[in-house]
């Protein structure tokens, strides 16, 4: 974005790209997605998105946090998915991931005290 640009916007308070620039849903907060439930293509509830990790000299999503599993943090699986593995499902408000709930099972996922650093092998099991 330009600083021209910014400034506009950021100085007039107004959107200048239309009453619903978007749509088709182009821009999420964090904190909306933060919590939002993960079903796979079988509409099978998979996980919730637990976190979201930045890198911090791209500014780019690094990989999404998802937790599987447990009941009130006893047994739950994470895991670090690439962002790009996930699709919006816009009128149900969650996300899709394409794996079985079986594929998590058996899965070991992460340990909550030690994070990945990135994604890089998730979907190469």
């Amino acid at each position: 974005m330009n600083e021209e640009k910014l400034n506009k916007e950021n100085l007039t308070g107004k959107n200048h790209d239309g009453s619903f620039p978007n749509t088709p849903v182009r821009f999420l907060t964090a904190t909306s997605i933060i919590g939002d439930d993960i079903k796979n293509k079988k509409n099978e509830q998979v996980g919730k998105i637990k976190d979201i990790m930045l890198d911090i000299h791209t500014g780019h999503v690094e990989y999404v946090v998802i937790e599987f599993g447990g009941l009130f943090g006893l047994g739950q699986k994470l895991f670090a998915v690439p962002f790009s593995a996930l699709s919006l499902n816009h009128p149900e408000e969650n996300f899709i991931l394409d794996v079985s709930k079986e594929f998590l099972e058996k899965a070991p996922g992460f340990n909550k005290d030690h994070w990945p650093e990135t994604n890089s092998h998730y979907l190469d099991s």
